[in-house]
């Protein structure tokens, strides 16, 4: 068993958080936010929504990192705050990473019998806070760092889980985590959902794209156009009551569009109507030869009545156009990449990699006496998983021919593509048909485009500048020069493809892989995400490469392990 997360906080009996009409900009201008209010009560939540709508900027005003143009923050008790990217001095002491050196300097001075008052009142009541701290650490799989120690090199994933642990030590009464669970390895993570799990008072908000962390919070909270909605229960209720609004705003939307259809009939209809009954009444005064007068009165009258009449119709029909634009609002697009590389295909028993005897330049991966070896053949699917700090993307890497092993040799049989964490592929200044381009030399411009509309960048859209893309959108672009290369990509190479990507970016990697009909090597965390694109191997990268059954896949997600 887990060693226990130990209580996360004393908190404060009225422990909130709000925010009240918050407008904030960036300096050039763009609006983020215009009149933006929540109320956060206790109990953890996680906040969604797609890229580019402003979750981050909302963590960093609600921790006042960002000062808003207007309305304010208001925070109950204590706040702590987790930031997506973080670094720490390597020539720390861990002691100084988790804040407690000067409590730890003063304990030691009472113990030797320095009676000061100034030794106490930094201690104040956290007597036990070397035992406290160890036990976080222990908690969080960090057990083997100590106190004492300097951080020296740790990997992404240990430098988070080191400042969470220094956040929970100070047992705020508000946590707000952003993206905690970008570059942990599966160990990491399942230490981090304890954590959560382990929340039972104060306020977390969790800003995520994990949806194994989001079953875990007790109501999820979306922003969405500047504003947020509120839904009970986690990530699965959220989506059931998004199917369930849904279906009701598609049902709303048809009918807006009946409406509409049958106004404009209407608006004919009535048209129609005015103008033969002004002929009629024109052709029977001709008949009766009334006045002049007489007549021009009827004929403004009959005017006045059809105008009347018309402008009933338009104003009906307008409105009916606004319920449709107000129905169409309400549903989400959802579009899928739909894609078709017949040139992509491999052969069942065609070999597509060998790996032979190869020693990484980077990580724990020898291999044992021989070094590592690794075969792929025909359309395989293969997930390497395993610690951070293991060497999967030195070993991408290696088999790109970007880095050379240490010894041995990897061999491409085919043409393949790398995408790697960064999605450094773009060239910042081109457009997203020129990057395509770039990478598909002799492909003429017309069938780019084509197939670009089907990664949505339809029209206009493909003449976007790479540089200006929002996150969402740069990661479609970099996904296309990548699968629309030439010659056509039978082997691709993607490293945690999903780190910083909102779910419907997710949803949309998920759809393109399903089309695509080469070999995959996916490095990656997500377990949900590897199942859903058809994983057929699976391999563990330790000190040598293991293959997992899927039952035993499954069982490496879901253990947390023992403390080392």
């Amino acid at each position: 068993m887990a060693t226990p997360i130990p209580p996360t906080a004393a908190t404060t009996p009225g422990a909130s958080l709000t925010a009240s009409a918050l407008a904030f900009r960036w300096p050039d201008g763009t609006a983020v936010f215009d009149g933006l209010s929540l109320s956060v009560g206790r109990g953890r939540t996680g906040l969604v929504g797609a890229n580019g709508t402003g979750k981050s900027t909302l963590l960093r005003l609600l921790a006042g990192r960002l000062r808003p143009a207007r309305g304010s923050v208001t925070v109950g008790g204590s706040l702590a705050y987790l930031p997506q990217n973080l670094t720490l001095d390597t020539d720390l002491r861990v002691d100084e990473a988790l804040g407690i050196a000067g409590r730890r300097c003063a304990l030691r001075a009472i113990e030797a019998g320095d009676v000061r008052e100034e030794h106490f009142e930094t201690v104040g009541d956290d007597w036990d806070v070397e035992e406290r701290a160890l036990a976080t650490l222990g908690s969080l799989g960090l057990g083997e760092l100590g106190l004492d120690r300097t951080v020296g090199r740790m990997s992404g994933g240990e430098t988070v889980l080191l400042r969470l642990a220094a956040l929970l030590l100070e047992r705020p009464d508000v946590l707000l985590l952003d993206e905690p669970t970008n570059n942990l390895d599966v160990f990491a993570r399942r230490r981090l959902y304890e954590a959560v799990d382990s929340w039972r008072s104060g306020v977390l908000v969790v800003v995520s794209h994990d949806r194994e962390l989001l079953e875990r919070v007790d109501r999820i909270a979306e922003l969405r156009s500047g504003s947020v909605s509120w839904y009970g229960g986690g990530w699965s209720a959220y989506q059931e009551a998004l199917a369930t609004e849904q279906e009701a705003a598609g049902r709303t939307l048809r009918a807006a569009e009946a409406d509409v259809r049958r106004q404009k009939r209407e608006l004919e209809e009535t048209r129609t109507k005015v103008a033969r009954r002004q002929r009629q009444s024109k052709k029977l005064d001709a008949q009766r030869r009334a006045p002049r007068i007489v007549a021009g009165e009827r004929k403004r009258a009959a005017q006045v009545s059809g105008d009347k009449l018309r402008n009933l119709h338009e104003d009906r029909l307008s409105e009916a156009r606004e319920r449709r634009e107000e129905a169409a609002d309400a549903i989400r697009d959802d579009a899928e990449i739909r894609v078709s590389l017949p040139g992509t295909a491999v052969p069942a028993g065609r070999t597509v990699l060998s790996l032979h005897d190869v020693r990484p330049r980077f990580g724990t991966l020898r291999g044992g006496e021989s070094g590592a070896d690794l075969q792929v053949r025909g359309p395989e699917r293969i997930a390497l998983v395993g610690r951070n700090g293991a060497g999967k993307t030195t070993l991408l890497r290696t088999l790109t021919g970007e880095l050379a092993p240490l010894s041995g040799t990897a061999e491409a049989h085919v043409p393949l593509r790398f995408l790697p964490q960064r999605l450094d592929v773009l060239d910042e200044e081109l457009s997203v048909a020129a990057n395509v381009a770039r990478l598909a030399p002799g492909v003429t411009e017309q069938h780019i485009r084509a197939q670009l509309a089907r990664f949505l960048f339809k029209g206009a859209r493909a003449e976007q500048r790479a540089g200006t893309l929002s996150g969402g959108e740069r990661f479609r672009a970099a996904l296309a020069a990548m699968m629309l290369a030439a010659p056509a990509p039978q082997l691709l190479l993607l490293d945690e493809p999903t780190n910083n990507l909102d779910l419907a970016s997710v949803r949309q990697l998920t759809s393109a892989l399903r089309s695509y009909e080469g070999a995959l090597l996916i490095a990656g965390h997500d377990l949900a995400f590897l199942e859903s694109v058809g994983i057929t191997r699976w391999v563990l990268v330790a000190e040598e490469l293991r293959e997992l059954t899927p039952d035993e896949a499954c069982e490496l997600f879901a253990t947390v392990p023992e403390p080392r």
